[in-house]
């Protein structure tokens, strides 16, 4: 395909996914470094259940996802109906709810590597940061994330690439409306269905070159920040 074709495709849905993983890859961390953390050092009894929780999306069809949270989030049930009432927030089929369904589905993508670069720290770095009188926050954030710096990369890496290509459960609760739901993955299926293959070419062209070029920056840079640590 001659380059200056690539500018007459419709980039929207390219910067649509590249908009949402941004979007629920933020999220991701916010919540993912908390809820890596409480799971990574908890010892109650109910961590078990968290992380089967956390880690249904791995084993669970995304259709199936995307089918409950489509009851959820409609206007005919409870939930859905009470967003509408007292919010004005209708989630089905909206870029918010692709947003949610996304932070869903790629929760373990972020909490497993944190999880695990917590679990790998010496339990001294916790103790001595205690006896010098530092609160939970300040071992946290000064401490303990400084030296998962790897594990933190890969967390917002795995999440970014694995909401790029979502599909099932965009499809099920966003269906395909252009500019507010219609990411690249939803257009490749469009543009093979209707035997558009060059169309459907350049969507997955570019989307494999991006998570190409970042998995690779991951692991170059993990290699290097190793080699450091040596």
């Amino acid at each position: 395909m001659n380059p200056a074709a690539y500018l007459n495709h419709d980039w929207q849905p390219l910067l649509l996914t590249f908009r949402l993983a941004a979007v629920t890859t933020l999220i991701l961390l916010l919540i993912g470094i908390p809820l890596a953390c409480w799971v990574a050092y908890t010892r109650t009894r109910f961590k078990p259940l968290v992380e089967t929780l956390v880690s249904m999306p791995l084993v669970l069809p995304p259709s199936v996802l995307g089918f409950y949270l489509l009851l959820a989030f409609s206007p005919q049930n409870a939930f859905g109906q009470w967003l509408e009432q007292w919010f004005q927030v209708r989630l089905v089929f909206s870029f918010a709810g692709l947003v949610i369904g996304s932070v869903i589905f790629s929760l373990p993508f972020m909490v497993h590597p944190i999880q695990s670069g917590f679990q790998a720290l010496p339990a001294s770095l916790i103790e001595a940061s205690r006896t010098l009188g530092k609160p939970d926050w300040y071992t946290l954030l000064r401490v303990l994330l400084p030296n998962i710096k790897p594990a933190l990369l890969s967390g917002v890496v795995l999440s970014f690439a694995h909401t790029i290509g979502e599909f099932g459960v965009i499809l099920m609760i966003g269906g395909n409306i252009p500019g507010v739901t219609k990411v690249a993955s939803i257009a490749i299926y469009d543009e093979v269905e209707s035997l558009n293959y060059a169309a459907a070419n350049f969507y997955a062209l570019v989307l494999f070159a991006v998570t190409f070029v970042i998995l690779l920056t991951v692991y170059v840079s993990n290699k290097k920040w190793l080699k450091a640590g040596s």
